[in-house]
């Protein structure tokens, strides 16, 4: 199941470029709390503790305790924006989420099972066709991830979405039966070798030389008056 993060925030008073600048400059990432039908709440939070948080696997599916001067919000996260260039944490939007909420979650796919695969150790690979899943939950309910075992599959054989053991309070927002990896064969392309072309140029050059050797002979005796 999710787990629920504490994050210590302060509240900040302005708003727009220059000021979230200033709030970089000094370790501080400006963030927003909205949803549930109440006010946003423009907070800060320390570029340490943030890129903590994003370094860890599960990030988006992880729940954060935001305690703001006391005050304590359940979240989730539904954005960093991060520099293009530099990928720093530019700022961050929580949502606020209540007991009774249901959530649509991406949750990501994780492989198991590839050092024993029939499949895989006859030389074939594995397609993934998707790498999360889109699901409806409650917010004590949310799974990290998804396990996707391979260890008995061989080649031409499939995972579905029938193969996903949901937990309580969670179903998949599709009713259609999605492909989400399959064990495929391996395809080698075999480059043409190049065939080495014939002489030809010094073989005309050849024959040219040859040619002009009697012309130059008969040239030769002429002038001498033979």
């Amino acid at each position: 199941m999710a787990k629920i993060i504490q994050l210590n925030a302060q509240k900040r008073e302005k708003a727009g470029k220059g000021a979230s600048r200033a709030l970089r400059k000094a370790g501080t990432i400006p963030a927003v709390i909205y949803g549930d039908k109440k006010a946003p709440v423009l907070i800060t939070i320390t570029e340490k503790a943030l890129k903590a948080e994003l370094a860890k696997a599960g990030f988006w599916t992880h729940q954060f305790e935001i305690d703001v001067d006391g005050e304590k919000t359940r979240t989730i996260c539904q954005d960093v924006q991060l520099h293009p260039v530099s990928d720093m944490p530019l700022h961050a939007d929580f949502l606020r989420i209540s007991k009774n909420a249901k959530l649509e979650m991406e949750i990501p796919l994780h492989i198991v099972g590839e050092e024993t695969c029939p499949g895989l150790r006859e030389g074939g690979t594995i397609n993934l066709v998707h790498r999360s899943l889109l699901v409806s939950c409650s917010p004590d309910a949310i799974p990290e991830s998804f396990t996707l075992d391979v260890s008995a599959l061989n080649i031409g054989d499939a995972l579905t979405t029938k193969d996903i053991v949901l937990p309580e309070k969670v179903t998949l927002t599709t009713n259609d039966e999605l492909t989400l990896l399959t064990i495929t064969e391996t395809t080698i392309v075999e480059e043409e070798t190049p065939v080495a072309e014939a002489p030809a140029a010094e073989t005309a050059e050849g024959g040219e030389a040859k040619a002009e050797a009697p012309a130059a002979a008969a040239d030769t005796n002429k002038a001498e008056g033979k």
